[in-house]
């Protein structure tokens, strides 16, 4: 079987009609449809990108708008390499090529198991995850979009979800190992996973279509998805808080300005005392560099960040947020060409690297553009998402979730009424035992406990954890009302559960 031919590869053989035989490759764009008129892409418009569009007021993006742009962008990153010539082409043919479908079937999948709440809800959810149901592994979004597309959003067939070709599978794995594996093979510990071991044996299949990929790498496809991923989030994340007059102007500068003029003293100063007095202006511009200077010592370069944090300075603190947005069409296009240009400079500083560092993809920006993406990143990161307002509000959200974990299971738990619980949670919970119980049988070393009531307990808290991932944030503060009998409104339209 040729490479081209192992891309292809699907759980169960696809029937193509005359009309997507008359493509070229026709399996990646049906794909792509697939996961475009998927529910759970759907229930991307209303769950959180950064902040709630019911908190904020405006129309902020959210995770439907923000995976459309980052496609867009993956798009012409990918059209690029895939028509690239010379060595740079023989190079991407090597290492499993680069379709541009592929890319944007992956870009638009790769949030679709972000839970509601944004990260927040994430972090919730793998709390919960470990402390309620003893669930190693936890939750993580990218492990979920991977179980969403492969096992829980049936296409036509149950038990094989989508049934995605292996190219797109592959695409979507971000960090193709299970939790706690990602350090050995990345230089530094990784947080970040996509699978669960309920999940191993399906992204084992998926990866290898790509022999020429080594073991903890993402595919070339997935690398691109990556980094378009990081560009949007940069950019358009900046674009909702300029818009909305959350980036005071005048705080932004002086943490720029006291760091330009502290930076030697800075430089000598200790870890310790920098991440102590990160709220005085300049310390906080220091403890990035130290952590990316710690994180990814491969790449992360002292006059690079200088030069990045001169740019951004220029451009942004002492361009763009000067004149505040009044909502004018002469400040839409201010913006718009500001957002363009940033991102076409970005798209253009992209590289091919036959034998990548650690913590690095195939295809990466180049350094001084990382760096630039660093400094982009920490202007929403410090000024948005430290603000003690938005604390408050997210610390009422991880406690909605709480009560909806608890609330499931006690309802799961109670023999009497078990049987009026969601259909749709009695499915996921029947998936799940059938998953780890098959992976007892099949793959017994990726389990921590053979114990069958375990086992049965882990997979109803997996179950759970499914179900309420799956929510928009308006379903989960109504489920959480019904629950609690705070509401009156029994039937409310949109909100089937």
């Amino acid at each position: 079987m040729t490479t081209a031919d192992a891309r292809l590869g699907r759980r169960l053989p696809e029937r193509l009609d005359e009309f997507q035989l008359a493509e070229v490759n026709p399996h990646y764009r049906v794909d792509i449809e697939r996961i475009r008129f998927s529910p759970y892409f759907s229930r991307l418009s209303a769950v959180t990108q950064v902040i709630a569009q019911s908190g904020a007021g405006l129309a902020v993006h959210n995770r439907l708008t923000h995976s459309v742009k980052v496609a867009a962008v993956a798009r012409a990153i990918a059209m690029h390499l895939h028509r690239s010539s010379g060595v740079t082409g023989k190079l991407v043919d090597d290492l499993g090529g680069c379709h541009p479908v592929v890319v944007q079937a992956a870009a638009s999948a790769h949030d679709i198991g972000h839970p509601p709440f944004g990260h927040l809800g994430e972090m919730a959810l793998d709390r919960l995850a470990r402390s309620r149901f003893r669930l190693q592994e936890g939750f993580e979004g990218n492990a979920q979009t991977y179980r969403i597309m492969t096992r829980l959003d049936e296409h036509d067939r149950p038990g094989v979800g989508l049934n995605l070709t292996r190219a797109v599978r592959a695409a979507v794995l971000k960090y193709p190992w299970r939790r706690g594996d990602g350090g050995s093979r990345r230089g530094a510990a990784s947080s970040k996973f996509s699978m669960y071991a309920i999940d191993v044996a399906d992204a084992e299949d998926a990866l290898s279509a790509y022999p020429q990929i080594a073991a903890g790498q993402q595919t070339l496809e997935c690398s691109v998805m990556d980094i378009a991923d990081d560009i949007a989030y940069s950019l358009h994340d900046l674009d909702d808080f300029y818009r909305a007059g959350l980036l005071n102007q005048s705080t932004i500068s002086g943490e720029f300005r006291a760091w330009e003029r502290q930076q030697s003293a800075l430089r000598r100063a200790d870890t310790g005392s920098i991440t102590a007095q990160g709220r005085t202006p300049g310390y906080s511009l220091e403890a990035l560099w130290r952590r990316l200077a710690e994180r990814d010592p491969w790449i992360a370069d002292a006059e690079a960040f200088d030069a990045a944090v001169k740019r951004v300075s220029e451009e942004v603190v002492d361009g763009l947020l000067t004149v505040p947005f009044d909502g004018s069409l002469a400040a839409d296009r201010a913006l718009s060409r500001f957002t363009s240009g940033w991102i076409r400079h970005l798209q253009a500083s992209v590289e091919v690297h036959r034998n990548p560092a650690f913590r690095s993809g195939h295809v990466s920006l180049n350094r001084t553009a990382w760096h630039e993406v660093a400094v982009l990143k920490f202007l929403h990161e410090r000024f948005i998402l430290d603000r003690a307002d938005l604390a408050v509000y997210q610390r009422g959200q991880a406690s909605l979730v709480e009560r909806l974990v608890d609330g499931l299971t006690a309802w799961l738990e109670d023999p009497h009424d078990v049987r009026r619980a969601p259909n749709r949670l009695l499915d996921l919970v029947d998936i799940a035992t059938e998953d780890y119980f098959t992976v007892r049988e099949e793959r017994p070393e990726l389990l921590s406990t053979h114990d069958q009531a375990e086992l049965q307990r882990r997979a109803v808290g997996r179950g759970v954890i499914d179900y309420i991932s799956s929510l928009t944030d308006s379903q989960a503060i109504h489920l959480d009302a019904l629950l609690t009998g705070q509401t009156e409104r029994l039937w409310d339209a949109g909100q089937a559960l």
